[in-house]
């Protein structure tokens, strides 16, 4: 037999002997060799979002800078704050739906989706499809946020000729499902026309934005507790009992007081309460108690690999997950690209869903239809600093570049890249030089 031969055949059977610990074998499972759950449900994911630190800084942090403002209504491409636009405002503040919407935004990062129920004064049941809503906005009462866990399908369209083939017919909300929820515990049949489903997609099927990261974050939390109880444990210590040569087990359950069958849980018993407190004295009945000296490693740096993993999985930088400062140039990239992730989270998730809520006031008769304009603050834009540092810098550019009666940019131009708006001619002073003419004379009799 060649060496090779060999070598190919010992690895087979170490591969057989020992299947765990050879990647190539089938049998090798991570889950099981690492802790990790195979399958994650809403109870996990919610319970990890409100137990667990850095869960609740990923979701958290990134709703605080989606919704740092609000978007506003408006019949065209130009606000005109007409009566309408006005009134949906005012309506939109009263019931405050923004703060709603952020709330169901913030669920669906928890959860696969997340839901938006309407409260309608339109006289029906919950479980009622919608006609028309008489009264206008007035006919809106409010929105009532829900997790999946409160949310859920209760009957699927199953007809094959329908057009709504294989969506929820009727949704089923439990109040209590979710959460230490306090006085009255609502239930009830929901009918699709009364819910908006806030995920990706707009359907049930979404994916939870913790899910990716969640092995990180059970990582992390071993880690971390691991390292307080070893500390808590280590500066205290276990002891190592001792007892003087020639001493037989009967002298020290004697010396004890108990008998030699109830010396060991004796011992342990006088353990347990010394390591329960420091200021507590171990009475040992003669033996000698030697503290285990144990040295810790630091936490720090096995800490920071699962939470870098779990900041790429929610795609924020560590910058802004954990506050930490690695330098200017790289803070302002990390910003940059912080803010562009959050705008495209408006753009792509957020705007849709708030132009499916305006068709469905458009469809109930609450508000006219028209191609209604959701304007949102381009999360992208300067900063005013950056602003005047630009316009500061066009200014310098003009100043050394003094060839020509005709300056590289011109006044206005570097007013815009301020942010200011150009001045037209009645801004300017003129040859007056900001005098005030006096008022003109009139005779008197």
């Amino acid at each position: 037999m060649t060496k090779v031969a060999f070598l190919a055949n010992a690895t087979r059977r170490l591969q057989d002997l020992f299947p765990a610990f050879f990647a190539g074998s089938t049998k090798h499972n991570h889950y099981a060799d690492f802790g990790w759950p195979e399958a994650i449900d809403f109870p996990m994911l919610y319970r990890i979002y409100t137990r667990n630190s850095l869960a609740a800084a990923g979701v958290d942090k990134t709703i605080a800078k989606t919704w740092q403002d609000n978007p506003d209504i408006w019949e065209a491409e130009e606000p005109t704050e007409s009566n309408l636009e006005k009134d949906i405002r005012q309506r939109f503040t009263d019931l405050r739906i923004w703060q709603m919407f952020a709330e169901a935004d913030r669920r669906s990062m928890v959860g696969r989706y997340s839901g938006v129920i309407l409260r309608l004064r339109d006289g029906l049941a919950f479980d009622k499809p919608v006609s028309r809503v008489p009264g206008g906005l007035d006919g809106l009462a409010g929105v009532v946020p829900a997790w999946e866990g409160q949310l859920t399908v209760a009957e699927w369209n199953s007809d094959p000729l329908s057009e709504n083939y294989g969506l929820p017919l009727f949704y089923q909300f439990n109040e209590a499902a979710v959460g230490n929820t306090q006085g009255q515990q609502r239930q009830f049949r929901v009918h699709p026309d009364r819910v908006l489903i806030w995920s990706d997609d707009g359907t049930v099927n979404g994916r939870s934005a913790l899910e990716p990261g969640f092995n990180d974050l059970i990582d992390a939390e071993k880690i971390k507790g691991a390292g307080g109880e070893g500390f808590w444990k280590t500066s205290r210590g276990t002891p190592i009992i001792e007892a003087p040569v020639g001493t037989s087990m009967a002298d020290i359950a004697r010396a004890m007081g108990v008998t030699p069958a109830e010396m060991v849980d004796a011992v342990n018993t006088q353990i347990d309460d010394w390591q329960s407190g420091f200021d507590k004295g171990l009475l040992l009945g003669g033996m000698t108690a030697t503290p285990l000296q144990i040295t810790l490693p630091s936490p720090e740096h096995f800490f920071a690999a699962p939470v870098m993993s779990y900041a790429a999985s929610m795609h924020i930088p560590m910058m802004e997950l954990m506050g930490s400062q690695t330098g200017e140039r790289s803070s302002n990239e990390d910003a940059r690209g912080w803010n562009q992730t959050n705008h495209s989270r408006r753009v792509n998730r957020a705007i849709p869903i708030i132009r499916e809520f305006l068709s469905r006031l458009e469809r109930f008769g609450m508000i006219p239809a028209m191609d209604w304009i959701v304007h949102w603050q381009d999360l992208t834009d300067a900063t005013p600093s950056e602003r005047m540092a630009r316009a500061g810098s066009m200014a310098d550019i003009n100043t050394k570049t003094q060839a020509g009666d005709m300056p590289p940019f011109t006044p206005d131009e570097i007013r815009e890249a301020a942010g200011f708006e150009v001045l037209d001619e009645n801004d300017i002073d003129g040859d007056n030089d900001g005098a005030v003419e006096p008022p003109p004379e009139t005779d008197e009799e």
